[in-house]
């Protein structure tokens, strides 16, 4: 049995030299990015585009796509020699870009030829980092773009000839060098170039022991424990998988010593880092393409998305806590808890890395760019001075840090091509007016399936994807539709974002659930169900942050805080009811008692406000009834088990 299972599994093989190709590759990415953020070119007295810095980033991740490791020999020549065109693509089309770009409606057969070899070898680099789905996507629109002008009805496109079709895609500003890849190898490169550095500094180690000194005395301590310290960390990393895998190799075993069934703590794990990346300020990177995307300040951004996050981690604490109290699950042991005051001694410092992106978004107005490079320069200057612990970064640290960033950011390039290619074609077919249209009709004047209709549509596009990708589709593809029927347009970001997001809980794929099921030894199906209890707002929540835009903090003060608290009051009652604890274990009538209490808190406030108010009492009543019933079983059961 072993033998055939060796027999099965192919050794990647990769040469010192081709590994040192690989790492100088990334450097150079990173390299670029810092140069390009701190504008020294420009100081240099270099006039560049912005296309011919993307021109660059684009050739390099194609060369670094197609040089991973190979098992079979001729496979790794082909590869090879794919990665070295790509290359030679990119640097040719920074070099000649300002000479096509006007030459382009003359359309020259070095455009053409240079414009098809990017589709080419970026619909294959896009197979190879997140799977055949995109793909298919993208080669969908391709096809209505060349097809589409056949049809009838609002997907009817104009009549586009394939060679200005892919000139178009190529080279204009609206295609593969537009706004996606810009916001990929600018915006989010430095945010990922922050985060590396961090983790390499001690800030990782840091959160954890934060978390540790905060929750570890109280019941379920290790629950809420892997709750912040994934919570902190995936704010940063911008990819629930490889936050999951960072902390989760500690968190989860934490929490099984701790007494939580292994499926309950992958999915705590998995939830907890999900949220990292819908929860302000950085959310993951997003909340600055959302600023760039809608065109208003990443301020309101983050106010905007500050009552959403806090419901869907209010949800899981809360969770948390009562699953503990229902299984018996005690403290964290003392001894494995740092002290307080030797702990913010020594991590007091990895404030400077925030502080420092903060005062250059807010106070000095500067780029998110550039902003997320004085972060990354306040977070080396913490590594290298003193670091957590006395653990500080050397000269090795660093250069693993720059070529990392470019591996990392290697799979968001792709995708922000890829989505470069459907705008394109969504601007040059008139294709994107047809889309939005059609998704109107389909939700037939009715607000509530329309936005049903997306959230399926978001959870199946976001599937196996990095946030950042599953943003930049969905804003392309799904936001306009919910923007037209009247949705405020940082509502309609935020709904896809969640939605997007959901699909790393959600089966059949729910690869974060997956992974962290692989980490605690647990049932991957059971963990992703877990997931998905544990995370239920995040799949109700946006609804009500589009029919009730006050949870967004828009509108009068009275009725923002009326939507809190009632909504606050909802989640608890729906959580109470999910995991059927209360004082003691719940009935199913009680349990069914409190989660209908909950969703009639949750009740949109829109229709009538006589029926409005009437849900709201009728809930109240009915949890006050609950409450007081819980109370007198407690109070009635504790004199015979004294007994």
């Amino acid at each position: 049995m072993s033998e055939s299972s060796t027999v099965h599994q192919p050794t990647l093989v990769e040469s010192a030299g081709r590994k040192q190709i690989r790492t100088l590759l990334g450097t150079l990415i990173t390299l670029a990015a810092i140069a390009y953020a701190a504008d020294l070119f420009s100081r240099l007295g270099l006039a560049i585009y912005t296309e011919q810095y993307l021109a660059v980033i684009l050739g390099i991740s194609l060369a670094l796509v197609f040089l991973k490791p190979q098992a079979n020999p001729l496979r790794r020549g082909f590869d090879t020699a794919l990665g070295l065109i790509g290359l030679g693509a990119g640097l040719y089309l920074s070099v000649q870009y300002p000479w096509l770009v006007e030459r382009q409606l003359d359309m020259p057969l070095s455009a053409l030829i240079l414009s098809v070899t990017f589709l080419l070898l970026v619909m294959e680099g896009l197979r190879r980092v997140v799977g055949i789905t995109l793909v298919i996507v993208v080669a969908t629109f391709l096809a209505f773009a060349l097809l589409g002008h056949h049809l009838a009805g609002p997907l009817q496109t104009r009549n586009v000839e394939f060679d200005r079709l892919v000139v178009y895609l190529g080279l204009d500003t609206n295609g593969m060098l537009g706004l996606t890849l810009a916001v990929a190898a600018t915006i989010v490169i430095g945010f990922v170039l922050f985060g590396q550095l961090l983790l390499r500094s001690g800030g990782a180690d840091f959160f954890n022991d934060l978390a540790l000194c905060l929750m570890g005395r109280s019941r379920g301590g290790s629950g809420k424990i892997a709750t912040i310290a994934s919570a902190l960390f995936g704010s940063i990393s911008g990819v629930v998988v490889s936050n999951i895998v960072a902390t989760g190799v500690v968190t989860i075993r934490m929490m099984k010593q701790g007494g939580f069934k292994p499926q309950t703590a992958a999915a705590i794990e998995t939830v907890a880092s999900t949220g990292g990346q819908i929860m302000p300020p950085v959310m993951g990177a997003v909340a600055f393409l959302m600023a760039e995307f809608l065109q208003i300040s990443y301020a309101d951004v983050v106010l905007a998305a500050l009552v959403p996050a806090i419901l869907y981690y209010a949800a899981l604490f809360i969770q948390v806590d009562l699953e503990a109290a229902k299984e018996g699950i005690a403290k964290v042991d003392p001894a494995l808890i740092p002290q307080r005051n030797e702990v913010l001694r020594n991590g007091w410092i990895f404030v400077v890395p925030f502080a420092a992106v903060v005062g250059a978004l807010f106070f000095f107005n500067l780029r998110p760019e550039t902003a997320a490079l004085w972060g990354a320069l306040g977070a080396l200057i913490v590594g290298v001075s003193r670091g957590y612990k006395g653990k500080r970064m050397g000269i090795s640290d660093i250069r693993a840090a720059l070529a990392e960033t470019g591996h990392s950011i290697v799979d968001i390039i792709m995708i922000g091509a890829a989505a470069g290619f459907i705008i394109g074609i969504l601007n040059v077919t008139g294709l994107g007016f047809g889309l939005t249209y059609f998704l109107v009709q389909l939700g037939e004047g009715n607000l509530f399936l329309l936005l049903l209709i997306s959230a399926l549509v978001c959870i199946v596009l976001g599937m196996g994807m990095p946030t950042v990708g599953v943003y930049l589709l969905l804003a392309v593809l799904v936001a306009p539709s919910l923007i037209q029927v009247g949705v405020e347009p940082i509502a309609a970001h935020l709904f896809i974002f969640y939605m997007g997001m959901m699909s790393m809980i959600t089966p059949p794929i729910a690869i974060g659930a997956f992974f962290a099921a692989s980490i605690a030894g647990a049932d991957p199906i059971k963990t992703a169900f877990t997931s998905m209890r544990l995370g239920w707002t995040a799949y109700i929540v946006p609804f009500l942050f589009v029919t009730t835009p006050a949870l967004l903090l828009l509108g009068d003060t009275g009725d923002i805080v009326i939507a809190i608290s009632t909504t606050l009051a909802g989640v608890w009652a729906i959580s109470v009811g999910f995991v059927g604890y209360f004082g003691q274990r719940l009935g199913s009538l009680q349990r069914f008692g409190f989660i209908a209490s909950g969703a009639l808190l949750l009740f949109p406030a829109m229709g009538s406000t006589s029926l409005l108010i009437a849900t709201r009492v009728t809930a109240l009543v009915l949890l006050v009834i609950l409450l007081l019933t819980a109370s007198l079983c407690r109070t009635r059961a504790q004199p015979s088990s004294g007994s």
